[in-house]
């Protein structure tokens, strides 16, 4: 008798990455990053203590706004991603910043690299991604040495992001069998239990990032409806039923409504998880 259940889990899993390459590749998460969340890339780097002579690989890193500061700081560094179609703008960041990144594309959850062979990893909102958090928390520590540092710095469930996706999903297909929501890893219990067997020195802070691009939920609606691949591979799938799409829409001009009333400041705040943590 023949086991095919490998083969089919390889062949859904293969087809699954394909669509999170197509969707990443979707609209200019480039843009959206240099545009809103590009300081989050060296926060991540100085929590983790990045310096000169450092192997670093960034994890997604999408355009590299956690790799080109790693260089900035002087480490060699490696850029992965799933979606080679947004390294481009990272090339082009890194050449005017004038550091070399090598860029690789490359699963989080089967990494294409030895043992033990970076002094750290890092990954910036990127990692979340991976729809197997298990497997993508295996790989991560399979590549650090012992002693090497990680860095991790994902939304949380309970920040303006995290929120988001909740408000998206009675929209969106169902998680595929086996996947975690991409938020979980915003959540210090679950990352914890990820690291637990392969990590010491855990330590977990809440921060936040301010918005001030935005000055109405619809404008921060129609700038994700553009620019983010999650958004617009949702809006896609509803793109037949009107009465849906205009209750997407109104459900995410008031999601932005309410975070820029939050504190009268005229201003969002995107709360974020920042792990670090050391290699056993």
């Amino acid at each position: 008798m023949t086991d095919t259940t490998a083969i089919t889990a390889t062949e859904a899993d293969r087809e699954l990455k394909a669509k999170h390459r197509s969707m990443w590749a979707s609209g200019d998460y480039p843009t959206l990053a240099s545009d809103l969340i590009w300081e989050l890339g060296p926060r991540v780097v100085a929590a983790t203590g990045v310096h000169p002579g450092d192997r670093v690989l960034d994890i997604a890193a999408g355009s590299g706004n956690a790799s080109i500061p790693a260089a900035v700081a002087g480490a060699a560094v490696v850029a992965s991603d799933l979606a080679p179609e947004l390294f481009a703008v990272g090339r082009r960041k890194a050449a005017e910043a004038g550091v070399e990144v090598e860029w690789r594309e490359a699963d989080a959850e089967d990494l294409p690299f030895e043992d033990a062979s970076f002094d750290a990893a890092v990954s910036t909102v990127g990692i979340m991604f991976a729809p197997h958090h298990e497997a993508a928390a295996s790989e991560l520590l399979r590549v650090v040495r012992p002693g090497g540092r990680i860095g991790l710095l994902n939304w949380t469930p309970e920040g303006f992001i995290g929120r988001m996706f909740g408000v998206m999903k009675p929209y969106a297909p169902p998680l595929p069998e086996g996947a975690t929501p991409a938020p979980r890893w915003g959540d210090e219990a679950h990352v914890r239990s990820l690291l637990v067997d392969g990590a010491t020195d855990v330590v977990a802070v809440r921060q936040t990032v301010e918005i001030g691009r935005f000055a109405s939920g619809a404008e921060f609606r129609d700038y994700f409806k553009s620019h983010y691949g999650p958004t617009i591979a949702v809006y896609r799938r509803i793109a037949d039923d009107a009465e849906a799409v205009q209750a997407l829409d109104d459900a995410l001009a008031a999601h932005g409504d309410e975070q820029l009333r939050a504190d009268g400041s005229g201003a969002m705040r995107w709360e974020y998880l920042l792990v670090t943590a050391t290699r056993r």
